[in-house]
């Protein structure tokens, strides 16, 4: 089945050439179905491109999914056209009496700031706070997954030596519903320069380490009900996303290592590796059926 997303967004175009089913608004009303209501708060700075990250991976599933995308009324976008976010986007003060099936959160480049200077810090506890009882389940994408430990359980984040950018060997460590049908270890990309750790977590009875890496850490924790999950790395990333970084942070004249696991020997100008693709479709695919579909309430206004 097809994911609905508001008329004339340009992702449309480009998912419908990798043959993702994506439907519109308008066809969409003329099914008699009951879709999956999901709501993206896209917090990363090119949102066109995570947009199509994201919706590439929600239409990976015979599920129909209505997707709603939302940005913060307190931070005005620098690298995404306006008029685009007032086209597609809508405000949480818009959405707040609505109910959702589903809820994710993405990355944002203000990790090395302390939470409470983040500018929408405030906006995002409301939100954070409102998912509580008006999401079934909710992803926390890199960052946000940190702000969202931070906030819920006081789990606190460690800046890293240098920039922990590539991809990395991951062990699942908690038989879930998430991993079902994984490998032994699967591939994940990462780049952040925080962390979060493993005995932080481990002191909290309501928490459980789901899958983690020799190399980048704790990956995957939710609560015990797996309705908050929160992902340290980035699954959603495309086979160019790491090196578009990479090339990035070098204008700028930042000293950061080369993406670990990604190029052809070690070689930046060689085309990427893309070695965590299954994994990252399987993993949303499981989150929408097995955390979502199967246990989300009929009726929204049941959920609480």
């Amino acid at each position: 089945m097809p994911i609905n997303v508001p008329s004339g967004l340009p992702a449309v175009k480009i998912l419908a050439k990798e043959g993702i089913f994506v439907m519109t608004e308008k066809r969409a009303i003329h099914q008699d179905i009951r879709p999956l209501e999901i709501l993206i708060l896209n917090l990363m700075p090119d949102k066109i491109k995570t947009e199509i990250q994201l919706l590439r991976l929600l239409g990976n599933t015979p599920l129909q999914v209505n997707v709603t995308l939302l940005y913060t009324e307190s931070h005005t976008p620098k690298h995404t056209p306006i008029e685009h976010i007032l086209k597609f986007y809508t405000t949480f003060s818009a959405v707040k009496e609505r109910k959702f099936d589903g809820f994710i959160i993405t990355g944002a480049p203000v990790e090395l700031l302390p939470f409470e200077e983040v500018d929408y810090w405030d906006e995002l506890i409301e939100i954070m706070e409102w998912s509580r009882h008006n999401v079934y389940s909710t992803m926390f994408i890199c960052w946000a997954a940190q702000a969202g430990l931070y906030y819920f359980y006081g789990i606190p984040k460690y800046r890293l030596p240098e920039k922990l950018s590539g991809v990395y060997k991951h062990y699942i460590v908690k038989e879930t519903v998430l991993f079902r049908g994984h490998d032994d270890f699967f591939w994940a990309p990462h780049s952040r320069y925080t962390e979060i750790r493993r005995e932080d977590i481990e002191k909290v009875a309501d928490l459980q380490i789901l899958a983690v890496s020799d190399e980048a850490g704790v990956y995957v924790v939710s609560n015990k009900n797996e309705r908050q999950i929160f992902v340290t790395g980035h699954p959603e990333y495309d086979r160019y996303t790491l090196r578009d970084e990479y090339y990035r942070d070098i204008n700028r004249n930042l000293r950061v290592p080369i993406p670990a696991n990604y190029f052809p020997d070690n070689d930046p100008k060689k085309k990427p590796f893309l070695t965590w693709w299954s994994h990252a479709h399987l993993f949303f695919s499981n989150w929408l059926n097995y955390c979502i579909y199967q246990k989300t309430p009929y009726r929204l206004e049941d959920i609480h």
